[in-house]
């Protein structure tokens, strides 16, 4: 299934808003170690899958990347990256992440923050990554984790006063489609758990070289106090791995 809710202007209006919308990567929880996990972008080609407002592929040029393609399935996410990419050099393209095919072996990095759990088939997409890695290339990507996405809820059990009582599992096992909430709309995501999530990168011919379950760093929680829950429970998995 091919979502496209960021092409809806309400929820678009709504996405504009976060943190990591106005203030980039900086305010991203996570990026304090995603950006660890890149190889060195000098001379590199990057793609970027879901790419947003453009500010993974402008972090890669900065860092001196060669070439950077960006790819995202919204045409409003692909017109707010062109204007801030500025004078940048960046190729963006609108398209869905299922239907990329590009050349064999042209990226030596492959990246993607926050999208793979909307997609359904990720086993196949895997694959195209492969196929358009270089040898030795790299793959970087987060994704929700399997604890945050198991419940379609995807919220705190509280008590009467609105107070956070705990984080609930729930039907974890259950692999599928989650018909949830986020910004105020429906939205679908893809459930899995961490076993497949490896075991289908391991299927496709990937060495697994890091894992991490980032908490935010002390200096996002000083800025964004109210993100001092995301210490209580994993809310996303970042993986690097190399193309054998």
């Amino acid at each position: 299934m091919k979502q496209n809710k960021y092409d809806d202007s309400a929820f678009f209006e709504r996405y504009s808003q976060m943190p990591r919308s106005i203030k980039g990567l900086n305010a991203a929880g996570e990026w304090y170690v995603l950006h660890k996990m890149l190889p060195d972008l000098t001379g590199k080609n990057m793609l970027d899958l879901g790419c947003g407002y453009g500010w993974h592929c402008i972090y890669a040029k900065e860092q001196g990347a060669k070439r950077v393609v960006g790819v995202d399935l919204s045409q409003k996410m692909i017109e707010k990256a062109k204007e801030k990419s500025g004078e940048y050099s960046i190729e963006y393209k609108q398209m869905p992440i299922e239907d990329i095919d590009f050349v064999a072996e042209e990226f030596d990095v492959v990246f993607s923050s926050l999208a793979f759990h909307y997609i359904q088939d990720l086993k196949t997409v895997f694959h195209k990554i492969h196929a358009c890695l270089k040898k030795g290339g790299q793959l970087v990507f987060s994704i929700e984790h399997p604890v945050f996405t198991a419940r379609a809820e995807q919220d705190w059990y509280v008590e009467a006063s609105g107070n956070r009582l705990h984080w609930p599992l729930d039907h974890y096992q259950t692999e599928g489609e989650r018909h949830t909430r986020f910004l105020g709309h429906q939205v679908i995501k893809y459930h899995r758990t961490l076993e497949t999530i490896i075991n289908t990168l391991i299927a496709s011919n990937f060495e697994i070289i890091q894992l991490s379950e980032p908490k935010p760093s002390q200096e996002v929680l000083k800025e964004y106090p109210e993100m001092k829950d995301e210490m209580r429970r994993p809310i996303f998995l970042l993986v690097s791995a190399i193309k054998k």
